[in-house]
C-alpha cells in the first residue's frame, strides 16, 4: 500500500462521519504527529510503500475517531492563542472563543507591565500561559479544583517555561483576600446548563469532563457569582473582571453584575455573533 492510497482509505472512511473538510484535516493530523509529514511531504512521498506498523497505527486512530474520540486526546494536545499544549480527558479541549476572551484581554491590557493576574478554573491552563506570554513582565496565577486538570497545567507550564503560579481551590468556596491585589481576573468556568445535554455532540459527551461543562439549571451562574463576589475584594480598583459564558445567561449576569456595583459592565459578541464574554471594572470601595 502506498501513503496516497493510505491517507486516501483514511479519508473516506472519516469523510462518511466528519464530512471531507474535517476528514482530510484530521488525516494531516494523524500524518504530521505519526510520521512529522507536512502537506510538501504527503505530496512528495505519496507512492512511497507504507509499512506494516504505519498502516495499524492509522487504522487504529481512525477507528478511535469513528468512536467519537476527539483527536486533541488521541495526540494529547492540541494548539491554543499560538502554544502546543498537552490536553487530557482531565481537561477540556481549548476553543476558538477561549482564544477570542485572550485576544480581547491582550488587547486591552498589553501595554501596561507588571499586571498581576487570576485565571479562575484554569483547566490545561490554556488562559493562563497564553496571557503569561503576551503580557509583558506579567504575574500569573491560576487555581483549578481538579487534582488531574493541576496536574496537566503544570506539566504545560514546565514545557512552555512561563513561570505561571497554580493551586488548587474550590470557585464556589474563595476565601476572602486580605487586600486587592490583581489588576485582572478571568475566568471560564463550567456554564452549560443540564438541560442542554440533549443537544450536545457525543465527542463532548462521552469524553470531556462533565464537572468543567455543567451546572444545575436552576442556578446556572454559580461560579460567576462566587467568582465575580471574590473578585469584588480582590482586584484592585479600577481592575476588570472578564468572563467567558453561556449566551443564554449573558443579560442575567451583567444585570447581576451592575447591580452588585460593578462598573463598565460590556457584553461582547464573539466571531459567531453570540453574546458570549463580559468585562466589567472594579470600582473604587
Amino acid at each position: 500500500m502506498t501513503l496516497r492510497q493510505l491517507c486516501n482509505d483514511a479519508t473516506i472512511r472519516l469523510a462518511a462521519r466528519f464530512g471531507s473538510g474535517e476528514a482530510k484535516w484530521m488525516v494531516r493530523i494523524i500524518m504530521e504527529n505519526l510520521k512529522g509529514y507536512s502537506l510538501a511531504d504527503l505530496a512528495i512521498k505519496a507512492d512511497d510503500e507504507v509499512t506494516d506498523w504505519l498502516a495499524g497505527k492509522v487504522d487504529g486512530i481512525v477507528g478511535r475517531l469513528l468512536d467519537d474520540e476527539p483527536i486533541q486526546y488521541v495526540f494529547s494536545e492540541a494548539r491554543f492563542y499560538g502554544l502546543k499544549l498537552k490536553v487530557t480527558p482531565a481537561t477540556l479541549i481549548p476553543r476558538p472563543e477561549t482564544e477570542e476572551l485572550v485576544g480581547m484581554i491582550v488587547r486591552d491590557h498589553d501595554r501596561k507591565p507588571d499586571l498581576r493576574v487570576l485565571d479562575a478554573c484554569t483547566g490545561s491552563g490554556c488562559i493562563a500561559l497564553a496571557l503569561a506570554r503576551n503580557l509583558p513582565f506579567s504575574k500569573v496565577e491560576a487555581f483549578d479544583f481538579s487534582d488531574a486538570a493541576l496536574a496537566v497545567a503544570e506539566e504545560n507550564n514546565k514545557a512552555l517555561r512561563t513561570g505561571v503560579c497554580f493551586y488548587r481551590q474550590d470557585a464556589l468556596s474563595l476565601p476572602s483576600p486580605s487586600d486587592p491585589v490583581y489588576d485582572i481576573v478571568v475566568s471560564n468556568p463550567p456554564y452549560i446548563a443540564e438541560h442542554e445535554r440533549e443537544s450536545m455532540e457525543p465527542n463532548v459527551l462521552l469524553y470531556e469532563p462533565a464537572s468543567a461543562l455543567f451546572v444545575p439549571d436552576g442556578n446556572p451562574l454559580v461560579f460567576y457569582h462566587s467568582i465575580a463576589a471574590y473578585s469584588l475584594r480582590a482586584l484592585k480598583p479600577g481592575g476588570r473582571i472578564y468572563f467567558e459564558l453561556n449566551p443564554d445567561y449573558a443579560d442575567l449576569l451583567a444585570q447581576d453584575m451592575g447591580q452588585a456595583g460593578w462598573e463598565e459592565v460590556s457584553v461582547e459578541l464573539d466571531i459567531e455573533r453570540r453574546k458570549r464574554f463580559l468585562s466589567a471594572t472594579c470600582p473604587v470601595r
